[in-house]
């Protein structure tokens, strides 16, 4: 029998670097288009983690909420300037409910994969439904799954290298269960950090039914945050989806 799914643990054994490890990712772009699609907001994150989404889109004068399963991840936000003024509750976002209904719901960088299966993750859409206003947005992001980068069912690369810190990924997937058991090895002047992490992937069309099934549809598909075009060479997506309005 698999363990219980542990919300924290992911947080819990990277809360200290996590800001160091997503430098690289584009950040502005992606506020900026989470600030498109939310317009005057309010916006509700799920993960919402340190703040690296979060926080510009507060300075930017939306109202911002989070939901997120690692206590360390928020205390790490709640340190940062501006970090008190969002409220966050602690706990799985697939089932926790916040107060109040958004413009936007945003679960980015991967995340919707950090559920253990797929009733988690129609489980987690159908609370984003829950908390968006009519007509509100629920934006996706994640890679697009890519068997034949394992050879055996492993596969070993790198992800970033600079002068400070080097950082790998093991992986090993299971394409039965659509599992994909990674640890990243980040290595730097103060030694060797191991970042395992569990992924139940799934491919967009599997996402679109699950936003069917919660009452949204797809609005938008970009194969990243700058709005270029998704196709069959795009190895990541940004998916808009949309709740009707009222009749």
């Amino acid at each position: 029998m698999a363990p219980a799914f542990d919300a924290s643990a992911y947080g819990r054994g990277i809360a200290d670097i996590y800001d160091a490890t997503v430098r690289d990712l584009p950040t502005e772009a992606a506020v900026d288009r989470l600030h498109a699609l939310a317009g005057d907001g309010p916006v509700l994150e799920f993960g919402i983690g340190t703040g690296r989404l979060a926080l510009p889109l507060l300075e930017r004068g939306l109202a911002v909420a989070g939901i997120d399963g690692s206590p360390e991840m928020v205390e790490v936000l709640r340190a940062k300037p501006g970090g008190d003024r969002v409220p966050v509750a602690v706990g799985d976002f697939a089932t926790t409910r916040v107060g109040g209904r958004f413009t936007l719901v945003a679960l980015t960088t991967n995340t919707i994969f950090a559920l253990p299966s797929q009733d988690a993750q129609v489980a987690c859409f159908r609370n984003a439904a829950d908390h968006l206003e009519p007509g509100g947005r629920f934006v996706v992001e994640a890679w697009v799954p890519d068997l034949a980068s394992f050879a055996n069912g492993q596969a070993l690369r790198l992800l970033a290298m600079s002068e400070d810190a080097v950082t790998a990924e093991a992986a090993r997937v299971s394409p039965a269960r659509q599992m994909m058991y990674t640890t990243r090895v980040r290595m730097t002047a103060d030694g060797v950090r191991l970042l395992p992490a569990d992924h139940r992937y799934a491919w967009p069309a599997e996402l679109d039914l699950m936003a069917r099934l919660a009452g949204m549809t797809l609005e938008h598909r970009w194969a990243g945050w700058t709005g270029a075009p998704f196709d069959d060479d795009s190895r990541a997506h940004v998916s808009v989806y949309q709740l009707p309005e009222e009749v």
